[in-house]
């Protein structure tokens, strides 16, 4: 059983591994295509001015940008469940987790990534910014990405899959098999941008307990959440929790 999770706008900075090459990421089958992406991307950010820059990133801060401006060839890499910050993986707080809970998360969660592509939680990814919706001018991204990573992750996720991402995702990749999502509710209204924070508690939770099939997870019992009732649809069995 497979996680499928978003990435965050927020990054770490530093890192102490190997800069971008293959042996980074578990999926080089598909990493022509990720060679192809990340080029173009370096080739834009070099010959872009950083108010072009900034307007590209959506930052107003010029001396951000100039972080960001620098190659990711040469950068350092961590993994990607570190590298990313953000309210989600605040809540997974990996690095607190014990060794178990990390291998777990290293080897279950699968993050989308609009710069890589899909990525395993412990790929090894430099410091960089793709803003969500912001395109290359010379290449469709979230087309290449979908024409040439189905047919890995569909054999990859395996029979069932937790889908934790943010609905602009399914552009990459929508999954076919048994899939299990969530939806939180505080006094009978949808949470948003919370959503993010109990996202990343599932996670913690799924990890800490080693949960690894729908059976062990409607079983697991989440801290401040009870689920109020399952809905159906397809493939797709959405559990919505009431936030207690």
């Amino acid at each position: 059983m497979k996680i499928l999770l978003a990435p965050a706008e927020t990054k770490k900075v530093g890192g102490e591994s190997t800069p971008y090459c293959k042996d980074n990421f578990y999926f080089k089958d598909i990493f022509t295509t990720r060679d192809t992406v990340v080029e173009n991307y370096v080739e834009f950010i070099s010959n872009s001015s950083l108010a072009e820059l900034s307007k590209w990133f959506g930052l107003k801060n010029l001396e951000e940008c100039k972080r960001y401006s620098q190659s990711i060839l040469d950068k350092p890499t961590m993994k990607a469940i570190q590298r990313y910050t953000g309210v989600a993986f605040d809540a997974i707080d990996y690095n607190q987790l014990e060794e178990d809970a990390k291998q777990y998360c290293d080897n279950n969660i699968v993050l989308f990534s609009n710069l890589f592509g899909v990525l395993r939680a412990d790929d090894l990814i430099p410091d960089y910014k793709y803003k969500q919706g912001s395109s290359l001018p010379n290449i469709d991204t979230v087309k290449l990405y979908k024409e040439n990573i189905k047919e890995y992750l569909d054999s990859y996720l395996g029979y069932e899959v937790i889908d934790l991402r943010a609905a602009y995702y399914d552009k990459f990749y929508k999954p076919t098999m048994p899939t299990i999502t969530y939806k939180f509710l505080k006094d009978g209204k949808v949470v948003s941008h919370w959503a993010k924070h109990y996202r990343g508690l599932v996670v913690k939770e799924l990890a800490i307990a080693n949960i690894n099939s729908f059976a062990e997870l409607m079983s697991l019992e989440i801290q401040n959440l009870r689920l109020k009732e399952i809905q159906e649809k397809k493939n797709i069995k959405t559990l919505v929790m009431d936030i207690i």
